[in-house]
């Protein structure tokens, strides 16, 4: 099975450019925590979280009308493509500790997103959701 065959297709975007109060508004509208950042289109750039709002923003007392995606975005997002097997991108969130896997086309164009739960449901193999699960549940060790 491909990871196109599982993924969420028509996924939205931010624009780098864009305040972190418009990107919040527009997670806070859609009921999601992560969503890619793409210029000139669909050019993926970078991912934001709200997680990076709040430590790369608000933590750091940030003007968060002021303070644009690019300024606090993840830049180096892991990724897949479309006619990949799902196994490689389980690996790829085993590896890297991630819920959310984005998906781009063979033109690096993004395509979609595959999550845990795409996996554990749509490909109904409870050994691969299970082990992913199992190591991106892993604890972080705090610095300290």
């Amino acid at each position: 099975m491909q990871v196109s065959e599982v993924m969420t297709r028509g996924v939205a975007c931010v624009d780098p450019q864009d305040s972190l109060v418009e990107a919040a508004r527009k997670m806070k509208k859609m009921d999601i925590g992560i969503v890619p950042v793409c210029g000139h289109g669909d050019k993926l750039v970078g991912m934001l979280t709200d997680r990076d709002i709040i430590v790369r923003a608000i933590a750091d007392a940030r003007d968060i009308h002021e303070t644009k995606v690019q300024d606090v975005m993840t830049p180096n997002v892991v990724f897949c493509i479309e006619d990949q097997p799902i196994e490689h991108a389980a690996h790829l969130m085993r590896e890297n500790q991630i819920r959310r896997l984005v998906v781009l086309n063979n033109e690096k164009r993004l395509v979609g997103i595959v999550s845990l739960g795409d996996l554990a449901v749509d490909t109904s193999d409870e050994h691969l959701a299970g082990s992913a699960l199992e190591s991106i549940s892993q604890p972080a060790h705090p610095r300290r």
